[in-house]
């Protein structure tokens, strides 16, 4: 039997090349917060994430990172939907501006961010009218996660989008259906695994952001302390173990996301080609 030849020449040098740039740029930086961890005992650890401060910032941040997940799902669809079907004066221009939380300094995005929702800015002052304050608020932290989360969901659902057969949404309106109904039954089945996945990714990164997060969030102790603050707060006092502790916690939430998310989808795909 001819033995195949394999597509990538050299597979065990690139499979070691790989493997070398995966161990150095993620793996072991990772593993140094399970071996500073290490350093405390389980009573330490227990007592470090017990703490109200850092139980108030996991609430926060969870609660925060999951609200404007759920609006980048709704919103990341309807956005889109008009880029995809839908031609308009600007509208390379507006696809252009989707991916600018990607290139945008996150400083930058919360410098901005505030200035805009303060009491004062040109944003705030209007709500500010009805008594809703934004800037310094749990409302504010979930504004700047809603800016940084959006391109997920949309670069993730708009490629899906672009190869749908409209022959599908024609026969269901020939056969009577509603634009509801022809969504619901044949747009969104389609689109529904990138939309898992957008919304995992903007979990997973909202969950870890800081610099949008930090300037427009007030920093106020049980309020609007995020997590990511308390690990910093805890570097800057020497207190690598705690730090290292509270961070690995964040470590296991994020790769649980991404986990179930790439379990789903590759569920979704088995179903897809018939394989289950």
């Amino acid at each position: 039997m001819r033995k195949q030849k394999r597509v990538i020449p050299g597979f065990g040098l690139s499979m070691g090349v790989t493997i070398s740039i995966l161990s150095i740029m993620v793996l072991i930086p990772l593993a140094s917060l399970a071996v500073y961890t290490a350093r405390l005992s389980p009573g330490e650890i227990f007592e470090t994430l017990s703490r109200g401060r850092v139980l108030s910032s996991f609430f926060v941040s969870f609660l925060t990172a999951l609200v404007a997940s759920l609006f980048n799902a709704v919103m990341g669809v309807i956005l889109a939907w008009v880029l995809v079907r839908y031609d308009f004066p600007g509208k390379q221009l507006m696809d252009g501006l989707i991916e600018l939380p990607f290139a945008l300094p996150t400083a930058v995005a919360g410098i901005s961010l505030t200035c805009l929702t303060t009491d004062q800015g040109w944003i705030g002052s209007i709500f500010a009218r009805w008594g809703i304050h934004i800037a310094y608020t749990r409302i504010g932290i979930t504004v700047a996660l809603i800016f940084v989360g959006i391109p997920f969901v949309v670069r993730s659902v708009q490629p899906v989008l672009e190869k749908i057969d409209g022959t599908y949404e024609e026969a269901a309106r020939v056969m009577g259906a509603k634009p509801a109904v022809i969504f619901r039954e044949v747009i969104f089945p389609e689109i529904k695994p990138a939309l898992f996945a957008g919304f995992g990714l903007a979990l997973g990164r909202c969950l870890g952001e800081y610099g949008s997060v930090v300037f427009i969030a007030g920093n106020k102790p049980y309020y609007t302390e995020i997590t990511p603050l308390i690990i910093m707060s805890e570097l800057q006092e020497y207190d690598y173990e705690s730090a290292t502790a509270i961070a690995l916690v964040m470590l296991f939430a994020s790769f649980a996301i991404l986990l179930v998310n790439n379990i789903i989808q590759d569920r979704n795909s088995r179903i897809a080609n018939g394989t289950r």
